[in-house]
């Protein structure tokens, strides 16, 4: 009885993990961008307003995907300046941990990853434009999280957990860290703007 109920959270884990990779991703979202309360903005009242932002983003990849935050400056035209990007993800590029942290946590690195930045795999974003205040407090809070990020681990702390901890930080709601990274950012975007 007591091998049986040491199993349990690896049966729970594992289960978590595979029904998060059951869906199919559709073919790429349109771009949104709001205001940090989720209004619409419009590129003349962005260049007249906040030059910064987050992007909350998804990509495309040989598994489910990735989820992650860009964020930054942007000119007169909404191009972004110098953008950063940080997120969650195993350190390494070989497949060996990233199956492994499907089972228990791996080293993780939290900075951008191969195909970030690359528009064609993009599948969903959504950008937030912030004054300069509130941009001064989501950098210091993803560089707090970028400093005390060791691990990753796919059904607890994950791409989406790790994005969703930003969002919780800024005041929104956020869906479930088991979806599909374009799922979990269409819908973190559609619970929070009008």
């Amino acid at each position: 009885m007591t091998l049986g109920r040491a199993r349990l959270p690896l049966v729970i884990l594992s289960v978590f993990a595979i029904s998060s990779c059951q869906t199919e991703d559709k073919s790429p979202q349109p771009h949104f961008t709001t205001n940090s309360r989720g209004q619409k903005t419009t590129g003349t009242a962005q260049a007249n307003a906040d030059t910064h932002f987050i992007e909350f983003r998804s990509r495309y990849a040989l598994t489910y995907g990735h989820t992650y935050v860009v964020f930054g400056r942007v000119d007169a035209n909404g191009n972004m300046i110098d953008p950063e990007v940080a997120g969650l993800a195993p350190a390494s590029p070989d497949a060996a941990p990233y199956v492994m942290g499907h089972f228990i946590p791996v080293p993780a690195t939290t900075g951008q990853t191969d195909g970030d930045l690359e528009e064609q795999y993009r599948s969903a974003s959504w950008r937030v434009m912030l004054t300069d205040d509130e941009y001064s407090g989501v950098v210091a809070f993803i560089r707090e999280q970028q400093a005390n990020s060791h691990f990753w681990q796919a059904s607890v702390d994950n791409c989406n957990n790790w994005v969703g901890e930003i969002a919780r930080h800024m005041g929104y709601k956020t869906p479930s860290i088991w979806l599909r990274p374009q799922q979990f950012i269409t819908e973190l975007r559609e619970m929070n703007t009008v």
